[in-house]
């Protein structure tokens, strides 16, 4: 019995020993590891086996980082190259984050299973992240496109000495910058063996809206209307030029809209507008700008008279004095426009300016619209002839004083057709407007305040 005792406490000794000489062994092997990368693992393609953490980063940092930051985009424009470096969009990798985690790499398994890692490894890659920031490539192609955006430049027209003179044209550029910057950012991939980034730049040649070949097709003056305001005073004759010249030296391409007020503009004191009798409801009272609307109603009639139908028109409550009844257009800046647009094949010119008091609109346009003439023709078909005058009695006007508050109106209905003409004959009788003016009695106040 006590034999066999000691004989299983020898085994037990020699396992004890063996276990300690085992664990004694496989320490042994593992130790020289703990400071340093286990064997086979890579960051990339970059082998760092039995690498300190510092030397793996100072290896990594030196292929990766350094590399990169040594990169390029290059922008080729038919001017210019434009580039930037890398380091500008502070391009990087996470080093310190994939090198640590290298590192670490087993070192947190058993001791047995650190020393199998080591003596039968298994290749660990572990892949970098590459980040970068885009506002240095934004502003650059921002800076591209001052540089290298140009408007186009429109054809210009006038007269001079009964003659068309042409300004021609200039070709405008721009940078597609939203395909560039794409196709930049889907090259830049972070990859170190990968030559510099070189793109060609596309730039877009964008042509002028109104060309010298479009105005050279103005070559003929289709309608003209003249108006006379000799009997008009300083300011609303004032007003009169200063709106006639604004208008001069318009085009309007096919297609196109023109807007008398957006044309003209607000009439202020600070463009030289004076105050002047206006038309207001069944009154005329005063305002800055005055007058114009014997303007847009010359205006009216020589865009009629081109075969031009206008979009908006308003006429007055009252009867114009300066034109038959259906043929006035009023304006008033934020409420009332004239507008129209222009339906021809041709550009237009419109010619206005101001002679001995007398305004005239020219509408000049391509000659194969002149083989028609228009004309205007208006039919009053009802005349309502306003009642007894009434009398007021007025407690804030002195016995014996009178105070017109509306003068008579006669209510007028009239119709308006353009008449169209070849060859010495009408061969279209159009209706465009049916417009009525208001019926107004005539109102007197008569003072009745007794004075001390």
């Amino acid at each position: 019995m006590k034999k066999n005792v000691r004989i299983i406490i020898i085994l037990l000794l020699i396992v004890v020993l063996g276990a300690s000489g085992f664990y004694a062994y496989l320490n042994y092997c593992t130790k020289k590891w703990t400071s340093l990368v286990y064997p086979d693992v890579k960051i990339g393609d970059l082998d760092i086996s039995g690498k300190t953490l510092a030397q793996a980063k100072d290896i990594v940092s030196q292929k990766y980082q350094s590399t990169i930051l040594k990169k390029n985009v290059n922008i080729k424009t038919p001017q210019k190259t434009y580039s930037l470096n890398f380091s500008k969009m502070s391009a990087k990798y996470n080093v310190d984050e994939a090198v640590t985690q290298a590192f670490n790499y087993g070192k947190d398994l058993s001791l047995y299973k650190r020393y199998k890692l080591i003596r039968n490894p298994e290749v660990k890659v572990i892949n970098m992240k590459f980040t970068y920031d885009t506002k240095a490539l934004t502003d650059l192609i921002s800076n591209m496109k001052k540089e290298i955006n140009i408007t186009p430049k429109n054809a210009s027209i006038y007269r001079s000495s009964g003659n068309f003179v042409i300004t021609p044209d200039k070709k405008g550029y721009t940078l597609m910058d939203d395909k560039l910057k794409k196709e930049i950012l889907s090259k830049i991939t972070g990859d170190i063996n990968s030559p510099d980034i070189s793109i060609n730049a596309e730039i877009k040649t964008v042509s002028a809206s109104v060309t010298k070949e479009k105005l050279k097709t103005v070559n003929t003056r289709l309608s003209s209307f003249s108006s006379n305001f000799s009997t008009s005073a300083y300011g609303r004759s004032t007003n009169i030029n200063l709106a006639t010249n604004s208008i001069n030296g318009t085009i309007i391409m096919p297609g196109e809209s023109f807007s008398f007020n957006g044309t003209v503009g607000k009439r202020t004191a600070a463009k030289g507008y004076q105050p002047a009798p206006v038309d207001i409801g069944t009154k005329v009272s005063s305002d800055y700008g005055g007058g114009i609307c014997q303007v847009s109603t010359a205006l009216y009639n020589a865009i009629l008279r081109s075969n031009i139908k206008s979009t908006e028109r308003n006429h007055h409550s009252i009867p114009s004095t300066y034109i038959p009844l259906g043929l006035d257009a009023t304006v008033d800046w934020g409420t009332l426009d004239y507008k129209f647009t222009n339906t021809l094949k041709y550009p237009v010119f419109i010619e206005s300016f101001v002679s001995n008091k007398i305004l005239t609109f020219n509408v000049y346009s391509n000659s194969s619209l002149a083989n028609k003439s228009y004309n205007l023709v208006n039919d009053i078909y009802d005349a309502v002839q306003p009642g007894p005058t009434q009398y007021i009695d007025d407690a804030t006007l002195p016995v014996g004083s009178i105070s017109q508050e509306q003068f008579p109106l006669i209510g007028y209905k009239v119709r308006t057709y353009k008449d169209t003409i070849q060859n010495g004959n009408v061969i279209n009788h159009e209706l465009i407007s049916n417009d009525s003016y208001q019926l107004k009695d005539e109102v007197i106040r008569i003072g009745t305040k007794k004075v001390k």
